[in-house]
């Protein structure tokens, strides 16, 4: 009988069966280390962008998901290609996924590459030459001022009537501060009391990154904000012993005396009008403010908005009025008023005039 020798006995029982052979651990460290950047990236966003935990929630959603393609592809985040991105928006197209939100994710991908630049970890930018899908800038739906009318004034009827509860103030309240400030939902259950200021007619609001706006009232939201504070958050506040004080000094309470949570506005908003929702009256507000003659910037200023070409976008609603100012004060416009075309011409001959005795 023939010996084996030590060293070949001890490999050979050492050694994993073929079918029991671990996957190479190389994987598992890619996949490590995207996690690891991904959170590192998600800090920054919280402490030095200051962005809300919601918004890094859809940021951390969209940036595993383009990781997991890139695993799929034997990839990781630090070396992607061009070619990477483009076929990842290829997937999101052939899976059904809506230009919008592809877009979405796309400006989500840019700023991680962009951080990873400006920290020096990668040198080149796989996004660069990467093109936005078409359907990126969408017409935003509102409502008709009909429409909302009459969502406020259900609204008011159930305040004032002599058996209104408690909610109902506070629904009124909500509805009308959606309206004229434009506030985005999380803006408004985010309020405290100390934010109101009633008497200058104002709303401090913290918006995107903690920045803050001041955002004025109208007469009406005025009138219902201190209606609520006076009549309908007492009630509510009554049972929020057991809760915190940071949550008592919300402005929206809840039966239980909670903050009040973006769900129940949402559900609030619905049921005044099935079509509704809470951002449908931002951009109502918007709309009817740009039809009524306000400039952008005023109303970039009251959205929130950081950029104006976020804001530029509710122009294409404003066609008839800006037709309607074409007609009258373009010399080739189709209406003119001979009337008013006279009156013109002597005022600028008065003016003439005028300067040439001076």
């Amino acid at each position: 009988m023939s010996l084996i020798p030590c060293s070949v006995w001890f490999l050979n029982r050492t050694r994993a069966p073929r079918s029991i052979q671990r996957q190479p651990i190389i994987g598992r460290v890619d996949i490590v280390g995207n996690l690891g950047l991904l959170q590192e990236y998600l800090t920054y966003l919280r402490v030095e962008k200051g962005l809300r935990p919601l918004t890094c929630e859809a940021y951390d959603s969209d940036l595993k998901t383009f990781a997991e393609f890139l695993e799929s592809r034997h990839g990781v985040l630090l070396n992607s290609t061009q070619q990477d991105v483009a076929a990842f928006l290829e997937h999101l197209r052939t899976h059904g996924i809506d230009s919008r939100s592809a877009a979405r994710k796309l400006s989500c991908i840019r700023g991680f590459y962009k951080w990873l630049l400006l920290d020096r970890r990668i040198h080149h930018d796989p996004t660069v030459n990467i093109e936005s899908p078409k359907a990126w800038k969408v017409l935003p739906k509102s409502l008709a001022e009909s429409e909302v009318n009459s969502m406020l004034e259900v609204a008011e009827q159930a305040a004032n009537h002599p058996q209104s509860r408690a909610t109902h103030l506070r629904d009124r309240a909500i509805l009308e501060l959606l309206y004229a400030g434009g506030l985005r939902v999380s803006e408004v259950t985010s309020l405290s009391t100390s934010d109101l200021a009633l008497d200058l007619g104002r709303v401090l609001v913290r918006g995107k990154g903690d920045k803050e706006r001041i955002v004025p009232l109208g007469v009406t939201a005025l009138e219902s904000l201190s209606a609520y504070l006076r009549e309908g958050r007492p009630h509510l506040a009554r049972v929020r012993a057991k809760a915190h004080a940071a949550d008592g000094a919300k402005l929206f309470l809840s039966l239980r005396g909670m903050p009040l949570t973006r769900q129940s506005v949402w559900l609030l908003v619905k049921s005044s009008n099935s079509n509704a929702s809470p951002h449908t009256l931002r951009h109502s507000c918007a709309t009817h403010m740009v039809e009524h003659g306000a400039d952008l910037r005023s109303v970039q200023l009251l959205l929130g908005h950081a950029d104006i070409s976020t804001t530029q976008v509710y122009t294409h609603l404003a066609l008839g009025r800006l037709k309607a100012v074409h007609r009258q004060h373009h010399p080739r416009g189709l209406r003119r008023d001979p009337e008013s075309e006279a009156a013109q011409s002597s005022t600028i001959h008065d003016l003439i005039l005028e300067e040439e005795t001076q």
